[in-house]
């Protein structure tokens, strides 16, 4: 069982074309019996550098092993800081990190504005990975340096969004992706696959302020691995973008955790898949 450390984006370069790639296949990774993946046996116990070198090591090695005829493009590793303190978001900075990603908005706002992170991480990257609800759109577009949010899924959110971003005033539109309910179980967030073009067409053509990268979708949880891989686990066939959490950062202690954005739920998912153009 993979956890949801896992996220990735494909590189359509152009194309034209959306899809999720259903090839099996993956990194080859060791997947621990919690679902954590382990780098070639390196762990976060010996230090959020060595994690970090290990994670990269192996994403590399993925990459080498793409198809050809795939963009060369180098993926963006997404370090997800969820529940964890803004001093291991400082060395994991310190050690080349630039893209963080957080679950809830109440503990990105407080993580984001903390002044140690603020003074010594300049050209820090927050990406916004949870379910968002319309109430809480303010509160999110008010994080210093949000730089994404992988999350909407509805037209009404769209607009929320790019009202809220509008009057902040920013010269820059912000990153959206579109999520995507591809495998059709109610437990997870997203658009059926057969509302999306309608929903990117209107990002495009009536939110002025955001700008849209790619859709992101959620796989299927209960694959038969008796049956082969599962084929929503795939990250050599072009995926631009990796998330990972507790193999940087440790295991996550939920005692611990801000409380959740109010009446919004932690959809537990196994992977989450998305295409960035």
């Amino acid at each position: 069982m993979l956890s949801n450390d896992w996220f990735t984006r494909r590189e359509l370069g152009g194309t034209g074309r959306w899809y999720v790639p259903r090839a099996a296949g993956g990194l080859g990774l060791g997947v621990g019996s919690r679902g954590m993946w382990r780098a070639g046996g390196m762990s976060a116990e010996l230090g959020v550098g060595c994690a970090l070198r290990a994670v990269n090591e192996r994403v590399q090695q993925a990459v080498a092993r793409r198809p050809r005829d795939l963009p060369a493009i180098q993926p963006r590793l997404v370090a997800v800081s969820k529940t964890k303190p803004a001093d291991m978001v400082i060395e994991a900075y310190g050690h080349g990190q630039r893209t963080f990603g957080e679950n809830y908005v109440q503990e990105l706002l407080e993580k984001a504005s903390n002044p140690k992170i603020l003074s010594l991480c300049p050209e820090i990257k927050w990406h916004f990975i949870g379910h968002l609800q319309k109430q809480n759109v303010n509160k999110l577009m008010a994080v210093p340096n949000l730089f994404m949010l992988e999350t909407v899924d509805s037209v009404k959110l769209a607009d929320k969004v790019n009202s809220s971003w509008q009057k902040k005033g920013s010269p820059e539109r912000l990153k959206v992706m579109v999520q995507i309910n591809t495998s059709g179980e109610e437990s997870k967030h997203g658009l059926p696959p057969s509302e999306t073009i309608a929903v990117v067409e209107h990002i495009n053509a009536k939110c002025p302020s955001l700008e849209f990268v790619g859709l992101m979708t959620i796989g299927s949880f209960g694959h038969d691995l008796s049956q082969g891989p599962n084929p929503d686990f795939q990250i050599e066939v072009g995926s631009t973008n990796v998330r990972i959490g507790s193999t940087i950062f440790g295991e996550r202690d939920y005692s611990k955790k801000p409380a959740p954005d109010k009446s919004a739920a932690d959809v537990k998912a196994p992977l989450e898949v998305a295409q960035e153009h």
